[in-house]
């Protein structure tokens, strides 16, 4: 990295750092105000919240939050019984859903998208079925995979693969149809077949749009599976939240919306890197 781009980054990470600190105050503030939401709330479910008699806010503090947060860290595997896990095997199970239902979209999407990408026939005949299929919710489709699959954790994979398919899937049909018509016609030139041509000229250079798709998908998908698993309960990231709200603990959600950020953040970054790994300089 240049020295150019060490400074940006530098000012980036100290803006960064700044806007962190402002929000974090900010928050502080309001929960120590009297304008907190404590204070219009009612006696009784006040103090079912935890607010003081004093109207102080219901709302956890920055530190309270920080405090849960590495309550998590430093047991995050604990299991002491169906509704109390760890932080860890909450969000192993999660992320089990989601690569699983991601790696099984990957699979259908990615060889169909180069079929309706190399033959516009198939483009124009599959068209009207992803137009329809693709703007329904993925949530829509998880009472009829209970219904049909009879088992939770299964049928948010199915929902997960269904919210995948779609980005991975046009993406990569977009990606191979716009590859250089120059590129494919010197390998038939050179008598290469279909199969061939494929993979040595169209895949590497339609990755970075196929890996885009990825992406974008993976996004969807974790932020699916919070919802799906909130529906289906059981163990999962989303059950926690809910748990978290049925327990009253607000600062148990906050927690869980902190992971469910870093997590997501940490395979946006992933696939990222692998899209800039495969991109090249036309």
């Amino acid at each position: 990295m240049s020295k150019s781009n060490r400074f940006k980054s530098g000012r980036a990470l100290l803006l960064s750092a700044v806007i962190l600190a402002i929000v974090l105050g900010a928050w502080h503030l309001y929960v120590m105000s009297d304008r907190g939401p404590a204070a219009n709330m009612d006696p009784e479910y006040a103090k079912l919240m935890g607010a003081t008699a004093k109207g102080a806010s219901a709302m956890p503090s920055p530190f309270d939050v920080g405090s849960a947060i590495f309550g998590h860290f430093a047991d995050p595997f604990y299991d002491a019984g169906p509704n109390d896990k760890g932080i860890g095997i909450q969000l192993g199970w999660s992320l089990f859903r989601v690569l699983t239902g991601f790696g099984l979209a990957a699979l259908v999407a990615i060889p169909l998208g180069f079929v309706i990408g190399m033959f516009p026939l198939f483009q124009r005949a599959l068209d009207p079925f992803i137009q329809m299929l693709k703007p329904v919710s993925p949530l829509a489709w998880m009472p009829l995979a209970l219904y049909t699959i009879k088992d939770s954790g299964t049928s948010a994979i199915f929902v997960i693969f269904i919210c995948s398919i779609w980005p991975m899937l046009i993406n990569t049909a977009f990606g191979v149809a716009g590859v250089r018509r120059e590129w494919v016609n010197v390998a038939r030139t050179l008598e290469v077949s279909r199969l061939r041509t494929a993979f040595t000229v169209i895949l590497p250079a339609a990755a970075p749009t196929i890996l885009t798709g990825m992406r974008i998908s993976i996004g969807i998908a974790w932020l699916v599976i919070v919802a799906a698993e909130m529906l289906v309960g059981g163990t999962g990231i989303g059950y926690f939240v809910w748990n978290e709200w049925n327990n009253l603990s607000i600062t148990g959600v906050i927690s869980a919306i902190f992971f469910i950020g870093a997590v997501g953040m940490l395979l946006d970054l992933a696939l990222g890197r692998a899209a800039k790994a495969v991109a090249y300089a036309e």
